[in-house]
């Protein structure tokens, strides 16, 4: 019987409980807390949706309390779209009565997608404020976005709906030719540094046209998007040193998301890729990151003149060259999940004055490959006619930096000369830094440069480091990758040695 009277109470107990409703709250008296009192979007292209951010609103009363209004200042009309504990309310703008416990907290995300026309004309700026409650006691977190226009760049859509395709690779992809008169666009072969430019797709090359981007010019590729330099194309890239940390003459190609969360993460676009037969490439002051593979050159017609270039974050290569022909000066590559540069099916190479280092997590990656073969390929050899580093520094995370894959059908010829390498130990021939004098000359092996910031990409050395002043000054080039007169006996690498900030 006593069992039947405890259950009857608890029946009761769960009965009311259960019962509770929003008439259980207080009406919220304008004491709500926040994480911030402002959230700043970061900068995105006009009519681009922005990335998720977080705002976390606490109730520190001990009552469950109801707030009548959480909406956007601009209501219905705002740029701005919010979840709040997971509701859309009336289409991202507008909440009524939500609900607070006591002692808890609500999550908010927002978001925004906004044009160029939307943005306050002075500063670019689109603002906004997430008000809770109205009268005496309303409160409000400003809501601010940096909105840049741009050139955007794109296949067309043909009559049955379907995209604009080129073909690579035998294949057919989304993509379009650049052209010299569209009657949008204009001159789509020139990129100034008036706007920057978003591509979506592969961007081509036609052939017998060059492709030109002016110092300063800045280039976005949306996800699976490249740069595409076909038979009988070519391009350069005309960037220049800059004076200021924002790189304001360099040439950049990166991804299309602004905000800060992506500015070192790999893999957001494809390549730009230099097809057989292409011609006449020329690129000096670019900075690259964040591509699958950065710069893939595809047996070229003639050399490639590369001066003063840098490559970041790539999934697969920062450069990877087949067949090609490459004359290099003052080149930075690193974080590659494969090898930084990696010079296949044989070529002719000269890297002067550069600095290929590997810092990616894993194992197996590599500085620097050079093979005179490729699985697939008729013949499957080639001769590598030429492959020279001098005053170069090959480092990075791994055990080994430095590979050679020999096929003996075919020449295999290279030579180091005043480089920095790591390499750990072996018997085979081929890896016989301080006595194998045809291939090796004053090798230092396995000292640590003390780059500055590897994480930043930051290659800069000073006079503590094991590369200093241990160039040749036969290969000296005379400025840095910074435009800094290099001093006799040279530096190893890109970076000419000064001190660093403390």
């Amino acid at each position: 019987m006593r069992q039947y009277f405890v259950l009857f109470i608890f029946g009761i107990i769960l009965a009311f409980s259960s019962c509770r409703t929003d008439f259980d709250t207080v009406a919220s008296s304008g004491d709500l807390k926040f994480s911030k009192d402002t959230v700043y979007l970061d900068t995105i292209f006009k009519n681009i949706g922005s990335s998720t951010y977080q705002l976390k609103v606490y109730n520190r009363s001990k009552n469950d309390i109801s707030i009548p209004t959480v909406q956007l200042k601009k209501g219905l009309n705002s740029k701005y779209r919010m979840t709040v504990d997971g509701m859309s309310g009336s289409e991202g703008k507008i909440f009524k009565d939500v609900t607070l416990l006591a002692k808890d907290s609500l999550y908010i995300f927002i978001e925004t997608t906004a044009d160029i026309t939307d943005a306050n004309p002075d500063d670019f700026l689109y603002t906004d404020e997430i008000q809770f409650d109205s009268g005496a006691n309303l409160q409000e977190v400003a809501l601010v976005t940096l909105i840049q226009d741009a050139v955007f760049l794109y296949p067309n859509q043909n009559l049955d709906g379907t995209k604009e395709k080129i073909e690579i690779d035998g294949k057919e992809v989304d993509g379009f030719y650049l052209s010299e008169n569209d009657p949008t666009n204009g001159n789509e072969l020139l990129f100034t540094n008036e706007k920057p430019y978003v591509i979506y797709g592969y961007a081509g090359v036609p052939e017998n046209k060059t492709v030109t981007f002016e110092a300063g010019a800045r280039v976005h590729f949306h996800a699976n998007s490249g740069l595409y330099v076909g038979n009988k194309a070519s391009l350069e890239i005309n960037g220049t040193a800059s004076t200021t940390d924002k790189l304001e003459n360099e040439v950049i190609f990166e991804g299309d998301r602004l905000e800060s969360l992506y500015s070192d993460i790999p893999g957001q676009w494809n390549s730009v890729i230099f097809e057989k037969g292409s011609m006449n490439h020329s690129i000096n002051h670019l900075t690259l990151k964040n591509a699958v593979t950065g710069l893939e050159f595809r047996s070229p017609l003639n050399t490639i003149e590369i001066k003063n270039t840098q490559v970041y974050n790539c999934v697969e290569y920062g450069i990877l060259a087949q067949n090609a022909q490459i004359n290099a000066v003052n080149i930075v590559i690193n974080y590659a999940g494969i090898a930084s540069l990696s010079c296949v099916y044989g070529g002719n190479y000269s890297f002067v004055h550069s600095t290929f280092n590997n810092n990616w997590s894993g194992g197996s990656q590599l500085a620097v490959n050079l093979s005179n073969s490729l699985a697939g390929a008729t013949p499957e050899t080639n001769p590598l006619t030429q492959a020279t580093f001098n005053n170069c520094i090959i480092y990075g995370s791994a055990t080994n930096e430095f590979n050679l894959d020999k096929n003996t059908s075919a020449p295999f010829v290279y030579q180091l000369n005043n480089c920095l390498l790591k390499f750990g130990s072996t018997s085979n021939s081929d890896y016989q830094f301080k006595t194998d004098t045809e291939h090796y000359n004053n090798i230092i092996l396995n000292e640590n440069p003390k780059f500055y910031n590897v994480s930043q990409n930051k290659f800069n050395i000073d006079n503590t480091s094991a590369a200093f002043a241990k160039g040749n000054q036969a290969y000296i080039v005379p400025a840095d990758i910074l435009g800094i007169t290099r001093t006799s006996p040279p530096d190893l690498g890109a970076y000419q040695s000064q001190d660093f900030p403390k």
